[in-house]
């Protein structure tokens, strides 16, 4: 789930939404006759992207998910007629408004639409009907964009360079985001035609249905259709891992790259019950929304009320009642300051219901072997809260609303240090090694150091405040530069030649994963050997560290973290100079779900700083 700390950090995804993926294309692109392409929907003409690929933007994979059918299955598009001109990718999934969503930044307000189901395909150049080079189609490798699974689209990214220079094709997709991607209540469930549309996984069931799209449809881009890799940064990650996880997917995918992603979900309980229930729910459950909503309108003069009034209504009626709200009236039930509304949602979602994901826990599946055992890679950034870190108010200011400054620069990389290493024991370390216990050699892992970010002297320290951050790789993935009139925050001239020849090299080995289910020394053979994670001892390699040559460069490394390591280092840390601050990290490992308040609480040290007292007083005032 969305912890408050990560909510806290949306600032920081809006503000940096330029540095860390990639958007481009032309403005009014011209159709290309060459990429006319016949698809099971009928007939599509694209671009040529600034790559040198072709591009078809805004194709749809789903009917539109409006009226009767939000909250079910995606179902098939409709064809149509002529020649469907696919120049402009396709409209945002419904959310609150940020660059992600194609907004300009400080743009307020709700923003998308329902109908929203649509993809992007980069392709290498050929003619309609030429061959792939070397005969057979092309590896595909399916995009799954980040966001909390609550903002974000498929246009924000341009795959034209991965295409152009690697020989794949790239697609990129929307899926249904918060509350109209992932909502369970027993009134939908109860006119629910199976129990995949009971799920309430509609989100996780978009981007299978887009799975099934690239089957039925890539080879007309010249891609293979036996040969699809998905890869996913942040929520777009941990639905990568949900792909893995869901018997929907088996066989629509060959291999996974999970890019700081996740290993959890949330339970049917908690998505649904109210939380005073004797097993609570969310706080932003079903039920809870769906009180809200009638007092938000008016129809229940408080929670009490709207709470009887749930009771009172037969399942049709409160299903059609739900149906009948528009996007801004449900959005709005999850802000509770208008004034200051989110950009992503703290709600409940990817559910581990028993159909479309299993109920058992994500770590527990991947321990029995009970998922779809394709090569997979997975990754962590170096300093992946310090994104985060940098916007809240208790750890940071800003000089002149642009440059962060640490309040106390020991604790501030402390606390780096040991978020980071949690987030990497807990969705690299540990399922890295039951996998590989499980599947052998076909499990990597790498580790993103890259924090050659501009340096201003008196006012701005980049590699100290953000380093490796979340989401900052990316551009490399992608190997696209042109991030618009922000990128002269990050990526100083200085640095030109060392990051685009990491990102040469990491498109490298992303591709030839692609095509092999190993990168190995990349598509020109010419990098180190990126070898499998090795168990045999603590010595032993478990994974690559992705960096430039005036840092180290690429190499493999084998240091690994629990989550009981990581709360040892921390404790003895003498950065942390306090039990104040040592108690500040493990609220926040508690907020990220590393470790449970039970055992918060039974931390010694932390008896008077109570979790649900945060924010603490300053001793000096007690």
């Amino acid at each position: 789930m969305t912890s408050p700390r990560a909510l806290r950090g949306v600032l920081a995804l809006i503000a940096l939404a330029a540095i860390t993926a990639a958007c481009g294309g032309p403005a009014t692109p011209i159709p290309d006759g060459s990429s006319r392409r016949t698809l099971s929907g009928g007939e599509v003409v694209g671009f040529t992207g600034r790559y040198g690929s072709h591009v078809w933007r805004g194709i749809p994979y789903a009917a539109p998910p409006v009226g009767p059918l939000r909250w079910r299955p995606p179902e098939p598009p409709a064809r149509w007629d002529g020649v469907r001109e696919a120049l402009a990718t396709g409209t945002a999934c419904p959310q609150f408004a940020s660059v992600f969503a194609g907004e300009g930044r400080g743009a307020k307000g709700i923003v998308g639409d329902e109908d929203c189901l649509y993809l992007d395909v980069y392709a290498p150049r050929m003619e309609p009907g030429e061959a792939p080079p070397g005969g057979g189609g092309l590896p595909v490798m399916l995009w799954i964009h980040g966001g909390g699974n609550s903002i974000g689209r498929a246009g924000f990214y341009d795959g034209g360079n991965l295409a152009a220079t690697q020989g794949v094709v790239v697609v990129a997709i929307n899926y249904r985001l918060g509350p109209f991607g992932w909502f369970r209540h027993a009134a939908l469930r109860a006119g629910a035609k199976s129990d995949i549309e009971r799920s309430g996984n509609f989100g996780t069931l978009d981007t299978i249905r887009a799975l099934e799209w690239v089957r039925e449809n890539i080879a007309a881009f010249g891609g293979d259709p036996g040969n699809v890799t998905v890869f996913g940064e942040s929520a777009g990650g941990r639905n990568v891992v949900s792909l893995l996880l869901s018997p929907l997917a088996q066989g629509l995918f060959h291999r996974a790259i999970v890019q700081s992603g996740g290993m959890w979900g949330a339970t049917a309980e908690e998505a649904e019950r109210f939380s005073e229930a004797d097993r609570p729910g969310h706080p932003y459950s079903s039920s809870e929304i769906i009180a809200k909503l009638m007092v938000q309108e008016g129809t229940a003069p408080n929670r009490a009320a709207a709470q009887a009034r749930i009771a009172s209504m037969a399942a049709a009626e409160l299903a059609s009642y739900l149906r009948g709200k528009s996007r801004q009236e449900i959005l709005s039930a999850y802000v509770e300051d208008p004034s200051s509304p989110p950009a992503m949602l703290h709600f409940p979602h990817v559910f581990q219901e028993g159909t479309v994901l299993p109920r058992e826990e994500p770590i527990a599946i991947l321990a029995r072997g009970a998922y779809h055992q394709v090569p997979v890679i997975l990754g962590t950034n170096r300093d992946e809260n310090k994104l985060f870190m940098a916007f809240d108010p208790a750890l940071a200011r800003w000089r002149f609303g642009l440059f962060p400054k640490a309040l106390d620069e020991d604790r501030y990389q402390a606390e780096s240090r040991h978020q980071a290493n949690a987030w990497k024991a807990r969705s690299v370390d540990e399922p890295a090694a039951l996998l590989r216990a499980v599947q052998g050699p076909s499990v990597y892992a790498y580790r993103w150091d890259w924090d050659e970010e501009r340096r201003l002297p008196l006012f701005y320290d980049g590699p100290k405040m953000l380093g490796a951050s979340h989401g900052f790789e990316i551009p490399f993935v992608f190997g696209h530069w042109d991030l618009g009139p922000d990128t002269r925050l990050i990526f100083g001239g200085g640095s030109r030649e060392g990051r685009e020849t990491l990102s040469r090299q990491m498109m490298s080995y992303w591709s030839e994963f692609a095509y092999r289910g190993s990168p190995g020394r990349g598509r020109g053979g010419d990098l180190p050997e990126w070898s499998a994670w090795d168990d045999s001892s603590p010595e032993a390699p478990k994974y690559i560290v992705f960096d430039t040559p005036t840092d180290g460069g690429l190499r493999l490394a084998s240091e690994t973290f629990t989550i009981d390591r990581v709360v040892d280092e921390l404790m003895v840390d003498p950065r942390l100079a306090s039990d104040r601050d040592r108690c500040s990290v493990l609220r926040s490992l508690v907020e990220e779900d590393y470790l449970s308040r039970e055992q918060y609480a039974g931390m010694g040290i932390c008896a008077e700083y109570a979790y649900d007292a945060y924010p603490w007083p300053d001793p000096a005032t007690r």
